[in-house]
Order: structure tokens, then C-alpha cells, then sequence
């Protein structure tokens, strides 16, 4: 998962989100170091006679009833990165872009940008949001 200030980078350069079941996100002003995710039954973890369980809700009561999705911030995951990254590159000859493991984190390098910039992150999402960023604020 990328971190909540990279999320809040994309988001304040213009990325948009259609919140959708099993999505991401942070409540940074209500919960610091939290993230939630869209389910459609929660499931949490009791102890019950002695043995761990799973145990299944239908609904959830919670002080904060509502949101504004607007306070929410998207966690994108790493599919989520990417393909959000195809979208806006042109279109040409494949591939767009390559990312390559090295032995301190990731690199992904963008062929469809002039200069084919580089961005290095330690986790694969966080070279993707990297580059989105960059197309964000330079598009």
C-alpha cells in the first residue's frame, strides 16, 4: 500500500476516484496510521472459547455513521496504480513502460514519456504512483 502522503499527492494533482467495493482509503483528519476498506460484510477477529474466529457482521454500528467521500483519501493499490497510468500515456508502440526489480526496491522507467524518466520507489505501487504523479503534474 502506498504511503497516506503519496495518496494525498495524487490526489491533491487531480486524481480521481469512483469509490468501488474492496477499495482503499484513509480518514487522515479523523484516524491517523488507519486505512479502510469498502466491504460489503464486515468480517472481524474474536476469541471464542479459547479458539480464534472469524465472525461475520451484516452491519456495523460506529459513532461516525457518515463520510463525506470527499474527506476520504484513495489508497490505490498496485493494479489500481497502474492501470491508471496506461490511461494516460499515448498511445504507441508496447510497451509504455517497464519496471524492474533491483536489489533496493523497484524502478520503472516510462518509454512513452519524452526522456523516458525513471522512478524508483521501494515497493512496485509506490514506483506507479511516483509516475503518476508525474504525468499528473506535468498533464
Amino acid at each position: 500500500m502506498i504511503a497516506l502522503s503519496l495518496a494525498q499527492q495524487l490526489k491533491a494533482a487531480g486524481l480521481t476516484w469512483e469509490p468501488s467495493l474492496h477499495d482503499f482509503f484513509a480518514l487522515p483528519e479523523e484516524f491517523q496510521d488507519r486505512a479502510f476498506v469498502i466491504a460489503d460484510m464486515p468480517v472481524t477477529i474474536a476469541t471464542l472459547q479459547g479458539e480464534q474466529v472469524f465472525t461475520f457482521e451484516g452491519a456495523v454500528e460506529w459513532a461516525l455513521d457518515t463520510i463525506v467521500t470527499t474527506q476520504a483519501v484513495w489508497l490505490p493499490t498496485e493494479t489500481q496504480l497502474r492501470q491508471a497510468l496506461e490511461a494516460r500515456l499515448p498511445e504507441g508502440p508496447a510497451p509504455n513502460f517497464v519496471l524492474s526489480g533491483l536489489p533496493t526496491g523497484y524502478q520503472l522507467v516510462v518509454h512513452a514519456l519524452p526522456g523516458q524518466p525513471a522512478f524508483g520507489a521501494t515497493a512496485a505501487e509506490g514506483a506507479y504512483a511516483q509516475a503518476l504523479l508525474h504525468l499528473l503534474a506535468t498533464g
